[in-house]
């Protein structure tokens, strides 16, 4: 991963207009086999996008672009909503728990919480609809570890439906390129 973005990042630089600087880029892969770039760009009249397509062509295609944003935001949000945000408190919760009370379950508990943690990727990682699902069944399996009757991550995650809206539409709002319906 990291040699690809270094790749594009190449490719998104020459991209740059005047007075404008590459930010970021997040990797995504919202069909399988099918990598968009979303290139973020800081200049003084506020950020602008690109996305890459595997090549580095720009992609134009608003379907495309949309679902690559919704990926990336999903992917960020469900990394953030996993066991509350803070795994390494929750595990060290766990391990004094099992030391102190030994209740029925608890090592259960500590292996999902290590399960989720290696389920998170570290940067720079590819969001894609696979790393979704590995952290959700990864989340679910520590909520019924814990007794979670209904599912808080399930919950975060339409709560979080307004954020991923709000990336679309900033997105494309200041994207670089003029996006044409998908398949025309």
């Amino acid at each position: 991963m990291a040699d690809d973005l270094e790749a594009i990042a190449c490719v998104a630089r020459k991209r740059a207009d005047a007075g404008e600087t590459l930010a970021g880029i997040l990797a995504t892969e919202a069909s399988p086999g099918e990598r968009v770039y979303l290139c973020a760009y800081d200049a003084e009249a506020g950020r602008r996008w690109l996305a890459l397509d595997g090549s580095g062509a720009p992609v134009t295609e608003r379907g495309v672009v949309r679902d690559a944003a919704s990926i990336a935001a999903l992917c960020e949000v469900a990394e953030e909503a996993a066991a509350g945000g803070d795994l390494d408190d929750l595990l060290s919760r766990l391990v004094a728990l099992r030391m102190t009370e030994a209740p029925a379950g608890i090592e259960e508990a500590e292996e999902a919480a290590r399960a989720l943690q290696r389920a998170i990727e570290p940067a720079p990682r590819l969001a894609s609809r696979a790393y979704l699902d590995r952290l959700g069944d990864a989340t679910r399996r520590l909520e019924r570890a814990l007794g979670e009757g209904g599912s808080p991550f399930a919950e975060g995650m339409k709560l979080a439906m307004a954020a991923v809206e709000r990336l679309i539409d900033e997105i494309e709002g200041s994207y670089k390129a003029e996006l044409r319906a998908t398949g025309t």
